[in-house]
């Protein structure tokens, strides 16, 4: 089932590549005339789009058969590749890596789906799209550290030249500092994993078999710095985010979608995987640092969020304020704290990739995205007024408005991370408000008002259009009223993670095969203070 998962969209690549070129069927004869005539004009489209419902639907099975109470990885797969180097193929699936896997699969096929029909070269572009997903999925299913940095690096060049063909004018300028920045990550995450290994004598790079107990504290504060700031480019944390705002202002509104919503989860996933799940005591007494670092991180990009007339730049900002409330909970380590940064990843992929699709459904029909100009949107006749109402929807909820996943988030990592750390969860806080501030200032001066005269004419918004934001906004107002039908996958592995749950051990295949660790309490006892009834609501 994992392989499938990762190789999959592979399979569907090779498919479209396979396919005839119908735009020039001059070129092919016979036969092969034949085929390319008889073909759909978007059938690059229709394989990409029903390779990526496949997997979706295989992630779907997954989840109903997950156990959530077990205290090992499952659906293991295990092939032996090359054992000089310690580099296997081994897969697993648990409570961390389940919703994010589910995420990658969905907005996947959002992505695809709201890719423009008339897009130049496309199969090269959904080839590249279906290689995306699966370095994406075969990273969070890594249960071998090579394998995962092998998978961690696959997905930097589909991703590469997705931006640098079919972005903006800057596209090239973009594309080349998202991959020095990502080479960077990727060299210095190599070589914690190398120095993980050789120096705990590791006879390979699998997860269980890594034992850090025993090296000096010194080296293991070396080892995670490492590991902290290859990942906290990826996420990104100040000062090592510079390069998403170019990218995600260059890249087109599909790539944007997974840019925000999947590939920065690849850091927060990394951190807590590698960095607390290896190196639990350097993070312990490095964890005051690291929750400093997410407080100016969160003030930064609320602050610089505020500064914007780019809606799309103006939302760009907001993912590092919001990612900085994974690296906050992250320190705290709290099973509460942890499992909110679960929450917090897929809310912010579902929110932040809401906001982009409408963000880009805008520039398409006004031609711009400057605050300063636009005015009136949400005017029932002329304007966009369906748009304009989601986009309320998905700023309240990336707001933390009650009722949405966004609160549930917030909350979980501000309780969890309080009794750690009550001053830096306070002014973590502060950039809640500030996130308000900034985003009632792009629907004010963007929505409301008259509009002028330059959009008097817009073109029809199609309920194609509307359909991926709508899909988005039910699961976001769903998942924050009911949340437990998502904490209650990752409850056990998120307490597992915690150092307090887990002071002799730096992984959960270790936990669960070291006979002195007692029974961790089932996961309805650990989040009984907050999830007592049906919806945070009633339990408030």
């Amino acid at each position: 089932m994992l392989s499938a998962l990762v190789w999959f969209p592979v399979l569907g690549a090779v498919l479209i590549g396979l396919l005839p070129r119908t735009d020039k069927p001059e070129i092919s004869v016979g036969v092969v005339s034949g085929i390319a005539r008889s073909l759909p004009p978007n059938s690059s489209r229709l394989v990409a789009l029903i390779t990526t419902a496949i997997t979706f639907v295989l992630s779907i099975v997954l989840v109903i058969q997950f156990d959530s109470i077990s205290l090992h990885s499952q659906f293991q797969e295990l092939v032996p590749w090359i054992e000089p180097l310690g580099l296997n193929y081994r897969l697993g699936l648990d409570g961390l890596s389940l919703p994010l896997l589910v995420l990658n699969g969905l907005l996947t096929w959002i992505a695809i789906y709201s890719t423009e029909k008339s897009i130049q070269r496309p199969r090269l572009y959904y080839i590249l799209v279906l290689l995306l997903n699966t370095g994406v999925a075969g990273a969070f299913l890594s249960e071998n550290l090579l394998l995962f940095f092998l998978f961690y690096e696959l997905e930097l060049i589909p991703l590469y030249f997705l931006i640098a063909i079919w972005g903006g004018a800057q596209r090239s300028y973009a594309a080349t500092k998202f991959l020095i920045y990502t080479a960077v990550s990727g060299i210095l995450i190599l070589a914690a994993f190398l120095g993980i290994v050789w120096l705990s004598q590791a006879s390979t790079f699998d997860y269980a078999g890594i034992h850090t107990e025993a090296l000096p504290l010194i080296t293991q504060c070396v080892l995670l710095g490492l590991l902290l700031v290859g990942f906290g480019i990826k996420i990104p944390l100040f000062p090592f985010h510079t390069w998403l705002p170019d990218a995600h202002v260059e890249a087109s509104t599909p790539i944007s979608v997974l840019l925000a919503g999947v590939l920065l989860k690849l850091g927060t996933y990394g951190l807590l995987r590698f960095g607390l799940g290896l190196l639990p005591e350097a993070w312990t007494l490095l964890s005051p640092w690291l929750a400093i670092w997410a407080v100016v991180s969160v003030l930064y990009g609320a602050f610089t969020a505020i500064a914007q007339i780019d809606m799309k730049k103006m939302v760009a900002y907001s993912s590092l304020a919001h990612m900085g409330y994974v690296l906050l909970a992250g320190a705290a380590a709290t099973p509460l704290s942890i499992l909110g940064t679960v929450f917090q990843m897929v809310s912010h992929g579902l929110i932040s990739a809401m906001l982009f699709l409408l963000v880009g459904v805008v520039y398409k029909k006004t031609g711009t995205r400057d605050i300063t100009i636009l005015r009136g949107l949400l005017s029932p006749e002329r304007g966009m007024p369906i748009i304009g109402s989601l986009m309320v929807i998905g700023v309240m909820a990336s707001a933390g408005i009650p009722g949405m996943m966004g609160f549930i988030s917030e909350f979980l990592i501000f309780r969890g991370s309080f009794p750690v750390f009550p001053v830096q969860t306070l002014i973590s806080m502060i950039g809640t408000g500030l996130t308000a501030v900034y985003f009632l200032l792009l629907v004010n001066r963007t929505f409301f008002g008259r509009l002028p005269d330059q959009f008097a004419n817009l073109p029809r918004v199609y309920w194609s259009e509307r359909l991926p934001a709508f899909a988005l906004a039910l699961l976001i107002v769903v998942l924050g009223l009911q949340p437990n039908w998502l904490v209650y996958w990752s409850e056990t592995t998120t307490a597992l993670l915690a150092p307090a749950s887990a002071t002799s051990a730096g992984s959960i295949s270790r936990i669960a095969t070291a006979p002195q660790v007692s029974p961790l309490p089932k996961p309805t006892a650990i989040l009984a203070p907050v999830f007592h009834s049906t919806s945070v609501a009633t339990a408030l």
